[in-house]
């Protein structure tokens, strides 16, 4: 059977995540103006992210990173986005496909973007995002409903320390 139905909701969200990709790549090349600043959760299992292992142990299935501070060499490609954040005093490189992402939110602005991870093909490589594309000169290195997950914040001592999100919760 032919499935004939124009799939909106998928054309939405491919379209959406266009604002994240984009709102990445501006910070990529001219960095975060004002308080503009990210908070990006994650499916941690999900096909190619790249993160450490004990990244991985500590939030098996979802995790939530704040670009905003302490961020280095964010670099954003047409269908993921890599960077380098600190955990405990250690920089680590994360490498997240942008269909793993599952909230983006800059509360400096009130502005929150919820997804599902997009689905993984049979042969376990994630479902591309067609139509997606980044201009040559975005990939330059250089109230919120968020998860109950863990964040990495910088502290008084430029330190990054692990929050929850729930204190940003709207009661």
């Amino acid at each position: 059977m032919v499935d004939d139905r124009l799939r909106y909701d998928r054309m939405v969200e491919r379209a959406l995540r266009d604002v994240v990709r984009e709102a990445l790549a501006q910070a990529a090349k001219t960095g975060l103006p004002g308080d503009h600043h990210f908070y990006l959760t994650f499916a941690t299992d999900y096909p190619g992210v790249m993160i450490p292992k004990y990244l991985r142990r500590q939030y098996p299935e979802e995790m939530t990173i704040i670009i905003q501070y302490q961020f280095k060499d964010l670099v954003v490609e047409p269908d993921l986005f890599e960077v380098t954040l600190s955990f405990n005093h250690t920089e680590e490189r994360l490498s997240i496909p942008l269909a793993a992402v599952t909230t983006f939110a800059d509360p400096s602005v009130n502005f929150v973007l919820q997804f599902q991870a997009l689905p993984v093909q049979e042969d376990g490589e994630a479902e591309p995002l067609a139509g997606a594309s980044v201009g040559d000169d975005a990939a330059v290195p250089g109230g919120l409903p968020a998860p109950a997950e863990a964040a990495a914040e910088p502290s008084s001592d430029g330190s990054a320390k692990v929050i929850t999100l729930d204190q940003f919760r709207k009661k």
